[in-house]
């Protein structure tokens, strides 16, 4: 099982620095090429560069209120999350994300009861099992 990940090419995660404005400043983002390589197709299906797309992910985060201690986990996270959408068929292949109905991707994603999205392949019932 291992080897599906340990042979695959190491230039996925090779660490990549960027340069980004975020509020106005210049600072930096350092993540691996594997997300990268996801933040720009995410950008290219709403016309975004990458630097754009990560500002705007950075001022909604910061409009909501939302305390971010690890703002480079939470870019991995919206990579992860929107592979997984696509995956269970929430997110379509191809067109704008500012088009999605985002409520009702989110109410079909599940919650649990404290209110906390449950990750996308158990709210669909499709976790690994067993052999049996």
């Amino acid at each position: 099982m291992c080897r599906l990940f340990v042979e695959a090419d190491p230039a996925l995660w090779t660490a990549e620095t960027r340069a980004l404005r975020l509020n106005g400043f210049s600072t930096s983002v350092r993540l691996e090429a594997f997300f990268w390589t996801v933040l720009e197709q995410i950008a290219a299906r709403d016309g975004l560069t990458v630097g754009r797309l990560v500002a705007r992910l950075h001022d909604e985060l910061t409009e909501a209120a939302a305390d971010i201690d690890n703002f480079t986990s939470f870019l991995r996270v919206c990579c992860g999350r929107f592979l997984a959408l696509q995956a269970a068929g929430l997110v379509p292949p191809a067109g704008a994300l500012r088009a999605l109905d985002v409520s009702s991707i989110l109410r079909a994603e599940g919650a649990s009861c404290d209110g906390r999205a449950q990750p996308v392949a158990a709210a669909r019932g499709r976790g690994a099992r067993p052999a049996a």
